[in-house]
This record gives C-alpha cells, sequence and structure tokens, in this order.
C-alpha cells in the first residue's frame, strides 16, 4: 500500500513530511499540481483521499494507517513528524490566510485530543462498574469495587489541572503555569476565602473558567517578559504572572467562566427538556455536516464542561446518533451497489463506523456517492430525536458508536437510539438511491 500511495504522489522526491492521526497518513508535498485524488481509490485498503490544512490526507482507518505510515516513513526516508523546512515556511505563510475563529478551533481541538485515551480509559471503568453494581450493589463497597470507583473517576478529578497545562501550551504560556493557575481556582480551601460575605467556589465555571484563565496567564507572561531584565526572568516573571492572573482570575474571569458555564448548561438541559424529540432530530441530523465543516471541536469543552458541573452529558448520545445513520446509509449501499470494489471497502470500513469512528465511511463511501451522505444525515436525525425524548446521558465522554452504551445511565435506551438509527439511515439511503460506480 505504501508504494502504490508512493507512486501517485510522484515519488519520495515530491513528499516533504509524513505524519498521521487516528485514521489518515498525512503529506506534506512539495507540489500537488498533478495529484488526482481519485486514483488513490484504486490502492486496495484506501478508502479515499482529501486535501486540507496544506496536506493530502488519505484516509485508511485506524491500526491499518500506522503500519502503512511506517513503511512510507522507510521508503521515503522521512521521519514520521519530520518536516521539510521550507514546507515549514509555507504553512506559517498559509496560516495567515486562517481566520481567527479557525484557528481558535484548532486550538480547542489540540487542548483536548490528548486527553481522549484517558476518557476512554477512565470512561470505559466507569461504565463497567455501573453494570456491576447493578446486577451486585454490593460490589461497590468492596476493595477492588473502591479501587475501580477512584480508576474511573481520576480523570475527571485532575480535568482541570490537564486542561490547564494543555490550554498553556496552545496559547504559549508556560504549561506547568497553566496548570497551576488551574489549582487555583479549583483548590478546595478556596471555599474557605469570603468576598462581601459570601463564599467562593472551588471549581466554578468548570472548563470555560480554566480556558479563560490561563488563556489570560499565559497572555500576560509574554507580556511581563518582554519587560523584565533577562537576568531577573527566572523567578520574576511566574511571580507576577500567577500573583496578577490569580485576582483577576477569582474577582473576573472564573465568575464570568460560571455565568458561560451555566447558561450553556441550563440551555442544554432546557432544549432537550423543552424541545424533546424536535431538538434531537435538528441535532442529530445536523452533527454530520458539521464535522465536515470542522465546528464540531468547538463542542469539545462543552461536552468536558456538562461532565465536570453537572455529572452528566445530555448531548454526547445525540450527536453519537450522526455515525449510527452512517452505518445505517453504508449498509444500504453495501445491498445495492454491484461494485465489488464498493463492497469491499464498505466491509473494511463498517466495524471501525460501529465503533464510532465514521472518517472512512463518510470519506470512502457515504460522501462521494452523494445521497447516501444525506441519508446518513437524516438516520442521524431520526436517532437524535430518540435519544432525546428519552433523555438518554453519558456519564464520560471519547466513546461514539456501540461502546458509548457503556458509559449511558440507559444502556438499553441508548441502543434502542442506535438500532433507530441504524434503520432510518438504511431506509433513507435505499430511497434516496445512488448512481452506482463502474466496476
Amino acid at each position: 500500500m505504501a508504494e502504490s500511495i508512493l507512486r501517485l504522489v510522484g515519488g519520495k522526491d515530491n513528499v516533504s513530511a509524513v505524519t498521521y492521526c487516528m485514521t489518515r497518513l498525512r503529506l506534506g508535498l512539495v507540489s500537488d499540481a498533478n495529484i488526482d485524488l481519485n486514483s488513490f481509490k484504486t490502492v486496495d485498503g484506501v478508502m479515499g483521499a482529501v486535501t486540507q490544512g496544506g496536506q493530502l490526507q488519505i484516509i485508511l482507518g485506524p491500526g491499518k494507517v500506522t503500519k502503512v505510515a511506517l513503511e512510507f516513513s522507510n521508503l521515503t526516508g522521512i521521519q514520521t513528524g519530520e518536516m521539510d523546512e521550507a514546507k515549514i515556511r509555507r504553512d506559517e505563510i498559509k496560516a495567515k490566510n486562517a481566520t481567527p475563529f479557525k484557528l481558535l478551533l484548532k486550538k480547542i481541538s489540540s487542548i483536548f485530543i490528548p486527553l481522549i485515551p484517558a476518557f476512554i480509559a477512565c470512561g470505559l471503568i466507569q461504565g463497567i462498574m455501573n453494570i456491576i453494581v447493578k446486577f451486585n450493589p454490593g460490589f461497590g463497597a468492596s476493595p477492588t469495587g473502591g479501587i475501580l470507583t477512584v480508576v474511573g473517576g481520576a480523570v475527571f478529578f485532575g480535568l482541570n489541572l490537564f486542561v490547564g497545562v494543555n490550554a498553556a501550551k496552545e496559547f504559549g504560556g508556560s504549561p506547568m503555569l497553566g496548570g497551576t493557575m488551574a489549582a487555583v481556582i479549583t483548590m478546595p480551601t478556596l471555599a474557605n476565602v469570603k468576598i462581601a460575605g459570601a463564599s467562593l467556589v472551588p471549581g466554578r465555571g468548570g472548563i470555560i473558567a480554566v480556558l479563560l484563565v490561563v488563556a489570560f496567564s499565559s497572555w500576560l507572561e509574554k507580556k511581563i517578559r518582554k519587560f523584565v531584565p533577562e537576568s531577573l526572568d527566572l523567578f520574576m516573571t511566574p511571580l507576577l504572572t500567577v500573583l496578577i492572573s490569580s485576582f483577576a482570575a477569582i474577582f473576573v474571569l472564573q465568575p464570568l467562566g460560571g455565568v458561560i458555564s451555566d447558561s450553556i448548561g441550563t440551555a442544554v438541559k432546557v432544549a432537550i427538556q423543552n424541545g424533546g424529540p424536535v431538538t434531537g432530530f435538528i441535532l442529530g441530523g445536523t452533527f454530520l455536516p458539521l464535522v465536515m465543516t470542522g465546528l464540531h471541536q468547538g463542542l469539545t469543552p462543552i461536552h468536558a464542561d456538562l461532565l465536570k458541573t453537572t455529572g452528566q452529558n445530555l448531548l454526547l448520545p445525540i450527536l453519537a446518533m450522526a455515525g449510527a445513520g452512517q452505518v445505517g446509509a453504508a449498509f444500504a449501499v453495501f445491498v445495492k451497489t454491484k461494485n465489488k470494489r464498493l463492497k469491499k471497502t464498505i466491509l473494511s470500513a463498517l466495524p471501525v463506523g460501529i465503533l464510532g469512528v465514521g472518517e472512512p465511511l463518510i470519506y470512502g463511501v457515504t460522501l462521494p456517492l452523494g445521497k447516501p451522505f444525506l441519508g446518513a444525515c437524516i438516520g442521524g436525525a431520526f436517532g437524535g430525536a430518540f435519544n432525546a425524548a428519552m433523555k438518554v446521558a453519558s456519564i464520560s465522554m471519547g466513546l461514539s458508536g456501540l461502546p458509548l452504551a457503556v458509559i449511558t445511565k440507559q444502556p438499553l435506551v441508548y441502543l434502542g437510539g442506535v438500532l433507530v438509527a441504524y434503520i432510518a439511515g438504511f431506509a433513507a439511503a435505499y430511497l434516496l438511491g445512488f448512481d452506482d460506480p463502474e466496476e
């Protein structure tokens, strides 16, 4: 596969960088003038290709992408992650054309993506504990149950600190100062401080407050560093940054974060409780296009904040139905198509789609065919309406598809929503039809 891809991109002399993510081989090219995106579908195992962010991104799916990236790196002599200096300069020029909103979304994504493995691990442990306790209520009081409870909640206990460290990296500050500022507004002893007769609330504003505080402290740190003599920088810059930022955080930024966080939580709760199926239908049906634009990255801190402040997330089970609708639509394509290669692509992408990784199905199946993508959106809409009506809530994040059932308070009801999205996505895509590609 690596050799075939290398041939289609014009050989190793045309490759400036080799990186990869969960599902995509990401290549920096010297020139993309002669690149035909459709040609990559002729490579057995490739599900599609797109150009995005100045990269050629070849969709391979989890697991496979790691192996292909390693072989590609061996063939080109470029280490994964290594960037050509000229390519870096070109990317910097392109970045100047990015809108501030797009850059903000990219920063938010970079803050939370490193936390996903921890969310998955702790979320699954919490989910397994919930299932065990339902059948054996006394297990939670046992030493093993107690340890599992601690482990399952660990990522949420330290979430503000983790976000603080990552946010400082993205906002250009010192990571440990970012973690320190997150600790300042989370410390339990904050409750001992009274202002105008009212006790301060540790952790008020959740993740939103942490992002505001660390963004400010990182900005302030850079400003202070410009004026502090180099000989005093080691202790004066962090001292002034923490002192000034702490008072700004406690008196202004944390209360502001609290208002924003409370407003988001109330808005989500009211929209789902009052709007019910209608709200779920709209959210579930529009999430796939949102993913296509990258705007879904802006929802990540909202998911984390809902869990941190309310202990549950009504939004995630609704949005997860978009992926389930995608599975149903892809299965309809599998049933209708006569194209053997397309059938093979669907069979290889369906398992990861069922587990919540939808990119291979989006770019390899439904989106190129057009109407099946609309069918997937319709499936997601009906599944979202079902979960909203049943008020299904998750207790963690980082999972989607069938595995999300384990971390919901109503696993069987959630699976009912998945089934609804499968059936609706299949029916919509089957009835809408598509132009079957020639073999």
